[in-house]
């Protein structure tokens, strides 16, 4: 039988070790999840939000996404005498995504299908990080009780070792990360969408 880790103790571990502010590439999946997560790790990182999510085949949504993304950040460098948040914006790739999980459409929600577009967003995640000269890469997929966080940190540690850079691992949705995530949407206001964006998922 298969031991399950528990991702969110291995962060702990992690942040008990940090004897400086290090350098995270975060990647995030909409500004509802990385509420949290921005929120929690800005107080031991550096923290440089990615936005990188070609999984949204509708531009429209893909625009308005991204701009609730711009809009949080730009409310959380307000508050006064916390680190600032970069943000980058990845390429905006539908076609490299469908190609990615071509064969796979019909997989159900959670599947196959969804870990190759895990694989495919984590591993630019890591590539630009390495370029940027981070000292980790993550995500904030695995804040959602509706994704599965010991495959997306199976993936992500996999990639760090190809990458040869550390991957973050997490498990944002516990210590009540994913109810902190709502309150925060509340709170600002936040364009919460009820599907992770690719068009299989909506349907």
């Amino acid at each position: 039988m298969e031991t399950k880790i528990n991702y969110q103790k291995e962060l702990e571990k992690i942040l008990k070790s940090l004897d400086r502010p290090a350098k995270v590439f975060l990647h995030s999946c909409c500004a509802p999840c990385s509420s949290y997560c921005m929120e929690y790790l800005r107080q031991y990182f550096d923290v440089t939000v990615f936005y990188y999510n070609p999984n949204i085949t509708d531009t429209e949504e893909y625009a308005k996404r991204v701009a609730e993304q711009e809009r949080l950040i730009e409310a959380y460098n307000r508050i006064d005498g916390m680190r600032k948040i970069s943000f980058v914006e990845g390429a905006y790739e539908p076609d490299k995504y469908l190609e990615t999980v071509r064969g796979f459409e019909m997989c159900k929600e959670g599947g196959s299908r969804c870990e190759r577009c895990f694989e495919l967003r984590l591993r630019e995640t890591a590539r630009l990080a390495k370029e940027y000269g981070m000292d980790y890469f993550t995500t904030t997929l695995t804040i959602s009780p509706l994704k599965n966080a010991q495959r997306i940190n199976e993936i992500g540690n996999r990639i760090a070792e190809e990458q040869k850079i550390p991957f973050l691992p997490s498990d944002f949705k516990k210590n009540n990360g994913y109810l902190r995530s709502i309150e925060l949407s509340k709170e600002y206001g936040l364009y919460r969408q009820d599907y992770c964006g690719c068009e299989f998922s909506k349907r």
